[in-house]
């Protein structure tokens, strides 16, 4: 059975923005909210789904994967994460509770807490992570296998109910105001929030059981990333203590590495190729570096200083599925600064040679049209 398109799902466009993509996730989730339709397997499975469509979508590198490739892009293929797998309904309100800020479901509890008195999710702090790409791995995408140190529970660690809060997370508190008594709640002190306080501490862990493990991460990188932008591995920050925890996230900040002769304006390309000035008036074949590899381009008979050859295709995908950028190769004739007197001689004789006097033509553009043109 096909999967229902996600844009259906919220009952958005496809050109939604951030804000609409948010308030229709917020309004499929207040109607189909386990505790509005307590039993209802059906609405429970419209709440799940509804939340996988808006961690897809509120997420910028993920939306532009699912626009070029739909399903498939988180089916393996195209990689990249996107279901939510074996996420339970509390590993869904502790990630996307705090859209709806601190009024949570409109009176259904949410975010950390739901109604019924299900204790809080508490999550784990997220790591940052700096990886360094080259020209070529941006342009083809790339699975990058990270060694991290991750805090997680010690083997061994168990939890008890906390005694405080009774495994609520919270403790009522009871406020005198000049409206009278007020009564709200707070988060437990003793456990913070998790309901649960260590019983058994295995050695080697810190006071909340949490040890500090080597961990390989792959991180699937889309090709078109550019220069400090960062990507998010959900649950591959570190642990939260605890049975009733979701891990943090890893946040990964692209650094690209200067490429030698290539030099990138968005999803184009620039490339500076000298030639002979004996090249320049008869004409050659010339190899260039692109990022898929060496092509030959022509270089016709009277070729001017500062002409712009454009490669179409040869540059970078757009991440945002807008096509593929061209390679600018800008004509650079190198005039000899050294000549021998045979030399010397032949270009004296032709030194007022009409032949060798500038006559631009009107077809001659100047370089702030070439500019122009490129970017037309």
């Amino acid at each position: 059975m096909a999967k229902q398109d996600f844009y259906e799902v919220l009952g958005i466009s496809k050109g939604a923005s951030a804000a609409e993509i948010k308030k229709g996730y917020r309004k499929m989730a207040v109607k189909y909210h386990p505790d509005k339709n307590p039993g209802d397997k059906e609405a429970e499975e419209k709440f799940k789904l509804a939340a996988e469509a808006y961690e897809v979508l509120s997420d910028e590198n993920k939306k532009a994967r699912y626009d070029q490739y739909g399903h498939q892009a988180f089916e393996g293929g195209h990689g990249g994460g996107g279901g939510f797998g074996g996420m339970n309904m509390d590993d869904i309100f502790s990630q996307f509770g705090d859209i709806f800020g601190n009024g949570g479901f409109g009176g259904f509890g949410g975010g950390g807490q739901r109604g019924g008195g299900r204790r809080a999710m508490v999550k784990g702090t997220n790591m940052r992570i700096r990886v360094k790409l080259t020209l070529e791995e941006i342009a083809n995408g790339v699975d990058k296998k990270i060694k991290v140190r991750r805090k997680k529970q010690a083997k061994g660690v168990t939890y008890t109910t906390c005694t405080t809060c009774n495994g609520a997370g919270q403790v009522m508190q009871v406020t005198n105001t000049i409206l009278g008594r007020m009564q709200t709640a707070a988060t437990c002190n003793t456990c913070g929030g998790a309901g649960e306080s260590l019983k058994n501490k295995p050695s080697g862990a810190d006071a909340q059981g949490l040890v500090v493990e080597e961990e390989t991460v792959t991180i699937n990188i889309p090709a078109g990333v550019t220069d400090g932008v960062q990507l998010k591995v959900a649950g591959k920050g570190n642990e939260a203590p605890g049975k009733n925890s979701v891990s943090g996230d890893l946040l990964v900040l692209i650094e690209e590495i200067p490429h030698e002769t290539l030099k990138r304006e968005g999803v184009n390309l620039h490339y500076d190729l000298y030639v002979s000035f004996a090249e320049a008036v008869l004409g050659v074949g010339k190899e260039i570096e692109t990022v898929s590899g060496k092509v030959k381009i022509k270089i016709e008979a009277g070729t001017q200083s500062g002409k712009i050859l454009r490669l179409k295709g040869k540059g970078l995908p757009s991440i945002e599925r807008y096509g593929q950028g061209d390679l600018m190769v800008h004509v650079n004739v190198w005039t000899p600064q050294e000549l021998s007197k045979d030399q010397v001689k032949f270009f004296e004789a032709n030194l007022d040679h009409d032949n060798f006097n500038p006559n631009p033509s009107k077809s001659d553009k100047s370089f702030f049209d070439k500019v122009k043109d490129m970017f037309s």
